[in-house]
């Protein structure tokens, strides 16, 4: 496929030169919505796993900081919006693509949709306690969405801006805490037992492990915004180990700051019995009562960050997903002024209200149902997604190493693939703390991954018998290649030596 220049933008591509690593880095952030899990989710990892929680961010943090490694270095060659898709296309063949291809989509829409039910569950609340208006949080929860579809079919720079003004609105309200925190020396003065081995390798290291990758969902989207960024090749690795390592430093800071908070014991004791108060009463204690309402109002505009960028992440799949024949085309044209995947932002919104609707009607709760039993599954299958392209990436550069050492494209790959088989095992087998329900309904959850990858393994089988030329240029139309591969070497798997550069 022929490409346009850098910063031009064509009828089948998105805006290009748009963003740099900044504005990625916040694109993945915001995705990760780190005020929301820390007051949200952190007291729980506290919970199950004691004081050595903090450890455990630093430990999923280094292991997809491993994944990082050999994800960043196939970047190079893949040169559109369609991220996994793209990588386990061409590292593992292409039925494997298009089964990463339907993980992604119904990972990602589960992932945003579910949020709205937190952005339903919080909004209300807040609007009742601040101004007494109490509307029923699936109101709130459609007008989210239509906030979101507006600022998603605007230009990309519209909504990097608004990620930046949220994203340092949410972090600044912690690192408020944590210099209040700091400043008074903590309840009983400021230790680092913490990070005691004895400590982190507890024996509910699993349960933190669990709620800690779940913390991280979204960074690998650093990839979707390739055709958009500046400088790919340099802009690209760079947003993936800067917005690595801002997410796990920034959790197990602001975690072992809780601690501090309180006190070890006193904080565990409160991680059991008010989980859901621990960040509002710290910062009411160390910094005021105007400062816990204002993390009230943050939490709303923090989810809102987070929403916007995962609308951006599937608005990308379905654009390069229908560039390649593989969803309708329509899905893939391009706002004539922004050069945003406008279709595609209203079919997801549409989506996303049919949803909303749906558990409203039917009195369903909006944090422990839409939120809890509708973001699961999306957790599940971007794991598997990241396992699956480490496994592309070992693939890729087997028996081509392309320049690489051995470090970069054999041992962190390989690495990374044990590792993430490992966190999807701890996931599925401790996936009640995710989402507080029973067996059956846990089952339910967990089966939709395998149920997704068949239904796209079985679209590629079909369409290999069908439409072999279609089906053999799937997810290598972008990549760097010289001479073109031919059909059969493309379906036949990852690139021979000396066919790329």
């Amino acid at each position: 496929m022929k490409k346009s220049a850098p910063g031009t933008a064509s009828g089948t591509q998105l805006e290009g030169g748009a963003l740099g690593t900044s504005g990625i880095v916040f694109f993945v952030v915001a995705a990760a919505a780190p005020l929301l899990v820390m007051a949200g989710v952190a007291p729980l990892a506290l919970d199950v796993s004691g004081i050595g929680a903090p450890g455990g961010y630093i430990l999923a943090g280094l292991a997809l900081g491993i994944f990082a490694v050999g994800f960043t270095a196939m970047s190079k060659y893949i040169h559109n919006a369609g991220a996994f898709y793209s990588y386990i296309s061409i590292g593992l063949g292409p039925r494997w693509g298009l089964a990463a291809a339907v993980l992604a989509l119904v990972s990602y829409n589960a992932l945003e949709i579910g949020i709205f039910g937190a952005l339903g569950y919080f909004a209300q609340s807040t609007a009742a306690d601040l101004i007494g208006l109490d509307l029923p949080w699936g109101v709130w929860s459609l007008i989210g969405v239509v906030l979101i579809w507006i600022l998603g079919s605007r230009s990309v720079h519209v909504g990097a801006r608004f990620l930046i003004l949220l994203l340092t609105a949410e972090t600044g309200i912690l690192v408020l805490l944590a210099v209040a925190v700091l400043l008074r020396g903590g309840a009983e003065g400021l230790g680092v037992e913490s990070f005691a081995p004895s400590h982190v390798f507890s024996p509910g290291l699993g349960g933190v492990l669990t709620l800690a990758f779940a913390a991280f969902i979204g960074f690998e989207a650093t990839a979707l915004y390739r055709e958009e960024a500046k400088d790919p090749s340099r802009t690209i690795p760079r947003a993936t180990y800067t917005a690595v390592a801002f997410l796990g430093l920034f959790y197990a800071f602001m975690v072992w700051i809780i601690i501090q908070a309180y006190g070890p014991d006193h904080a565990l004791a409160l991680s059991a019995s008010d989980p859901a108060g621990m960040y509002f009463g710290a910062i009411e204690n160390y910094v005021g009562g105007w400062a816990s309402t204002l993390m009230e109002l943050l939490i709303v505009t923090s989810i809102l960050a987070s929403l916007l960028a995962f609308h951006n992440a599937i608005t990308r799949y379905a654009f390069a997903l229908s560039r390649e024949h593989i969803l309708p085309q329509v899905l893939g044209k391009l706002h004539p002024v922004y050069k945003s995947p406008y279709v595609a932002s209203a079919v997801q919104s549409v989506l996303a209200m049919v949803v909303i609707v749906v558990f409203a009607i039917a009195g369903a709760d909006p944090y422990l149902q839409l939120l809890l039993w509708v973001n699961s599954p999306g957790v599940v299958g971007i794991v598997v997604l990241q396992a699956m392209a480490a496994a592309a990436v070992l693939a890729f550069f087997w028996r081509d190493r392309r320049g690489h050492s051995v470090w970069r494209v054999v041992v962190a790959p390989a690495a990374a693939l044990a590792m993430l088989i490992y966190a999807t095992w701890l996931i599925v087998t401790q996936m009640d703390l995710l989402t507080a329900a029973g067996p059956a309904v846990n089952a339910v959850l967990v089966a939709v991954t395998p149920v997704s990858l068949a239904i796209g393994f079985t679209f590629g089988t079909r369409l290999a018998r069908r439409d072999p030329a279609r089906f053999a240029r799937l997810g290598t139309t972008d990549v760097d290649a010289e001479p073109s591969l031919s059909p059969e070497e493309v379906s036949n798997g990852p690139i021979p030596p000396g066919k790329a550069t």
